[in-house]
């Protein structure tokens, strides 16, 4: 909590509590003696926190992640595989890229911890992280990125090409592949550019590694890494400084473009896929630095809840290369009608990407209320040359066939709203009028579990030759099969980093989920053409972070307890191969071994009980050292998304400032639940707050793109309009997540101070209602 001000109102509650486990009704309880708060001074606080921080440091390493298993191509040489992963060095806190060599063989009498080795020579230090431009640190805050050095990279295993960004810079480095594993650091070499400023979002061509793609200004770019041939792709970014007469961009969240992973034309055709959206009607937010000498107004556009959103769309760019290597030739395609027109009633592009294939482009798609799913397949083919002259334009729509159309291979609706994940997995196609594949759902069960999917691609009834407008159901496609591939009252994870992994040869399918506990999360296999037992692969007792090797026969877990800081371990799978029931893990070796609890630690306690509904529900409690039986102790409540707290971190205080894809998603729009959006707006609440001083301490970064420091604002004035105290804090360099360290602990150390200061007082006040 301490490092970050989170969406729906965070925020700690103070309550008593006693120092024993029976439950006492109120008017039978003894009259104790007053507890006591021990006080320290702000530079004595400041002291523990630092001290604290350390022991956390010290428990809580920063583990590896983003792990890429590669397999070494000469299977008898005296090299090992390798793993390759993101971390911290020990020397600085910048993230840079290791790898650590997995051993053929291992002494099971002894635990085998692999030593990490830098992949890449930073001595002297050649990456330039350089300041962040405006637009990656809006991605970094949306992606909760709170690390200086390489956040993320590609990797193309056929020709062990690396590729990253750090700073303003792309840089590349060959490890594996056709000439092996290094034994040494390598140099990153830097991709020459002739664009300015930020370049971000880098991404290797599957079909040809030695072209890469990145965003500039909200525009694609390519360029050769052998060559340095560059090319800019899109247009639609005017590179003007009023957001007003720039409205269109194809940068949306994370990533906005998708690379073909097959080249047609005997590879001579590169294809890139990017989402376009118009934001002309989009709201413009002006946010002013307070700093004097920084002063200056940041503009973007939000789209508030019950306001337009951007209009969406596909294209492709599809870049024509010749005997030599060099552009021959890019052309710029739109859909052969307007989307919203194939997809009457979307609001939303989910996820996009490219069938294995290449064949079809596939991708989730949602109506504004989220209460309805697609997930359609496009042909290239119904892409045509974008074209201003209307009647060279209509030749190429004649040109198209009416048998090419999209194809929607499942729908799901529901009465509540649809949660997105990332569990999608396409099956090569071994019929051309068939797809197969693994998708997970919530609507059939309330609980997400995995189901393998059989659509057949049916010819539309609709023909464009004939004019009119197509159905909503004219594109929908028949379910020849539907498996349950899982099954109960517990649930398959499907995001944050959580997805599925597929053994295609074995029929098997391994995912993390929580069927022994939801409190703890674990790796699990299952067969997917004949579902039977479901066996969990990892621990009971720790919750896992798993990530399985491509062939399917070694997997990675991070895993800890409320008593012990996370581990992470390699394992190998074996087993015969007649099903999931009898795949059985091995331990292999330690990449990050725990540190283990310090010898005056003292572990949360989980506790639950049922709820109205008849759900069990659980927390965490800390108690203090030395606790005493009988004696009262205050006590601090954290809740996420509490409406009632005396300490709020960046609050939702008016729904209908908020976004459209949140808000909507459980609220509805506005003009539909006017009563809600009033009751749910704690500024519409405000002569309800305590009339008593250091009861409610609002904190809040000036320059929050999320939520906007207008929240905090029109709470403050109908505060006053309502004669009611209050305390804020401000920080006038942050955004929505705290980044700078500094300010970090200057948030721990108000919160600590404030509640220091206040608490008595916030018990006696508890005690006179």
């Amino acid at each position: 909590m301490a490092a970050a001000m989170e969406t729906e109102q965070p925020g700690l509650e103070i309550f008593e509590t006693a120092g024993r486990e029976e439950q006492v009704q109120r008017e039978e309880q003894p009259k104790l003696e007053p507890f006591y708060v021990e006080r320290h001074s702000w530079s004595q606080l400041r002291k523990l926190l630092t001290d604290t921080r350390k022991y956390h440091g010290y428990m809580m390493a920063k583990a590896p992640h983003d792990f890429m298993f590669v397999k070494k191509n000469d299977p008898e040489g005296p090299h090992s595989d390798r793993i390759y992963y993101l971390a911290m060095s020990g020397e600085n806190r910048e993230n840079t890229l290791f790898y650590s060599e997995i051993p053929k063989t291992i002494n099971k009498a002894a635990v085998l911890l692999l030593s990490w080795k830098p992949l890449l020579d930073l001595f002297p230090a050649i990456l330039d992280y350089g300041m962040y431009s405006r637009e990656e640190e809006l991605l970094r805050e949306r992606k909760r990125i709170g690390t200086i050095g390489i956040a993320s990279y590609d990797y193309h295993q056929e020709s062990g090409t690396f590729l990253f960004q750090a700073g303003s810079g792309i840089y590349h480095v060959k490890d594996g592949g056709p000439h092996g594993f290094t034994q040494q650091p390598l140099r990153p070499i830097l991709v020459e550019t002739s664009c300015p400023n930020i370049r971000m979002d880098p991404k290797l061509c599957p079909a040809d590694p030695n072209w890469i793609a990145f965003i500039h200004s909200n525009d694609i770019w390519i360029s050769n890494i052998e060559t340095r041939e560059e090319r800019r792709l899109t247009f639609v970014h005017n590179e003007l400084d009023n957001v007003e007469e720039d409205p269109k961009s194809e940068f949306d969240r994370y990533t906005g473009y998708w690379w073909s992973p097959k080249a047609p034309n005997g590879g001579k055709v590169l294809r890139i896929l990017y989402e376009e959206n118009d934001e002309s009607e989009v709201e413009i937010i002006h946010v002013t630095s307070p700093m004097l000498e920084t002063r200056k107004t940041d503009s973007f556009r939000y789209p508030k809840t019950g306001t337009a959103n951007p209009k969406v769309t596909f294209k492709i760019s599809e870049v024509t290369i010749n005997a030599e290597g060099r552009i021959a030739d890019v052309v710029d395609k739109e859909l052969v009608q307007p989307f919203e027109i194939l997809f009457e009633g979307v609001e939303y592009i989910a996820r996009a990407g490219w069938t294995p294939e290449g064949k079809y482009i596939w991708s989730i798609l949602l109506d504004r209320s989220q209460t309805r799913l697609q997930i359609v397949l496009i042909p290239p083919a119904l892409f045509i040359p974008t074209e201003d002259d209307a009647m060279e334009r209509q030749k190429l729509v004649d040109a198209v066939p009416d048998s090419v159309t999209p194809f929607i291979i499942y729908e799901e609706t529901t009465d509540i709203w649809i949660n997105i994940h990332d569990i999608f997995y396409v099956f090569p196609q071994t019929h051309e009028d068939e797809i197969e594949f693994i998708f997970a759902s919530e609507c059939k069960t309330g609980f997400r579990h995995l189901y393998k999917v059989v659509s057949v691609l049916k010819e539309s009834k609709y023909k464009r030759s004939c004019g009119g407008l197509p159905a909503p159901s004219d594109f929908k496609c028949p379910i020849k099969e539907e498996i349950a591939i899982t099954s109960g009252e517990w649930e398959v994870l499907g995001r944050h980093g959580s997805n599925i992994y597929v053994d295609e040869a074995k029929k098997l399918v391994y995912f993390q989920g929580t069927k022994d506990s939801p409190l703890e999360h674990h790796l699990y296999v299952v067969n997917y053409e004949n579902p039977g037992e479901v066996k969990r692969l990892t621990e009971c007792g720790y919750s896992h972070a798993c990530c399985v090797s491509q062939d399917c026969d070694m997997f990675i877990s991070k895993y800890s307890n409320q008593k012990n800081p996370h581990c992470v371990s390699l394992y190998r799978l074996t087993g015969p191969e007649d099903g999931a029931a009898h795949r059985t893990k091995e331990f292999w070796a330690t990449i990050l071994d725990s540190a283990g609890p310090l010898p005056d630690y003292i572990p949360p306690e989980v506790f639950s009980f049922e709820s109205s509904t008849g759900f069990t529900l659980y927390g965490m409690m800390y108690k203090p050292h030395n606790l005493q039986p009988g004696k009262k102790y205050p006590t601090v409540l954290f809740i996420y998304g509490g409406p009632q707290v005396a300490i709020a971190g960046a609050p939702v205080t008016l729904w209908i400032f908020y976004d459209t894809g949140y808000t909507e998603r459980y609220m509805g729009h506005p003009d539909h639940n006017e009563q809600g959006y009033y009751l749910g707006s704690v500024a519409m609440q405000a002569e309800k707050f305590p009339s008593e001083p250091n009861r409610l301490l609002l904190l809040h970064g000036f320059l929050d793109e999320n939520v906007h420091f207008a929240h905090t604002s029109i709470l403050l004035s109908f505060l006053v309009r309502a004669g009611k105290p209050y305390d804020l804090q401000i920080y006038p360099q942050e955004r929505h997540s705290i980044r700078v360290p500094e300010s970090g602990e200057h948030y721990e150390l108000h919160l600590l101070y404030y509640l220091q200061e206040n608490l008595g007082s916030h018990i006696a006040a508890l005690k006179a209602m």
